[in-house]
């Protein structure tokens, strides 16, 4: 199954900590890394008293189902070093699942389509550098779309790319 995810870091050596994560996905058995973004920084939403992120979309394809890819990431933020912190507070690594092809699923540990994604130029923008017709399975929209509303909450600023 082909999955988008939205990595982002804004505590530390954010662009480390990416690489870091792109690494550790890259290792899995289960996980193949297909395509990963330009890092963009971005304005914190939510808490705005808190340093810029760095965040960059990564698509994957994976045998795991959903719960054991999100228990797989947690793991790996984890081993990165990511503490509790507030809800949209400061983070050292954040690993989100945004698609998951056309899945559409609504648990108490996950939902798909991610329920924020639609609104957030963090997410949108470098996932339509990589995924431009992912389609969103809730409202029909291709993520190109989506990228180009107006409405999209904070500034973002293309910067480099990566290599895992």
């Amino acid at each position: 199954m082909y999955v988008q995810l939205s990595l982002g870091s804004n505590l530390g050596e954010r662009a480390a900590a990416l690489q870091a994560a792109l690494r550790a996905l890259a290792a899995m058995d289960s996980v193949a890394l297909l395509s990963h973004s330009h890092c963009y920084e971005t304005e914190p939403i939510g808490i705005k008293n808190q340093p810029p992120f760095l965040n960059m979309a990564v698509e994957i394809e994976t045998d795991l189902d959903p719960l054991e890819l999100l228990k797989t990431v947690k793991a790996i933020e984890q081993k990165l070093g990511r503490k509790e912190s507030a809800h949209w507070g400061p983070r050292e690594i954040d690993i989100d699942i945004i698609l998951w092809g056309q899945t559409v699923l609504a648990s108490a540990q996950l939902t798909l389509p991610h329920k924020e994604f639609r609104n957030r130029a963090f997410v949108l923008v470098p996932m339509a550098e990589i995924s431009p017709e992912a389609v969103d399975p809730v409202t029909g929209e291709t993520v190109a779309d989506l990228a180009r509303r107006p409405n999209m909450e904070g500034w973002i600023e293309k910067r480099e790319k990566i290599v895992p």
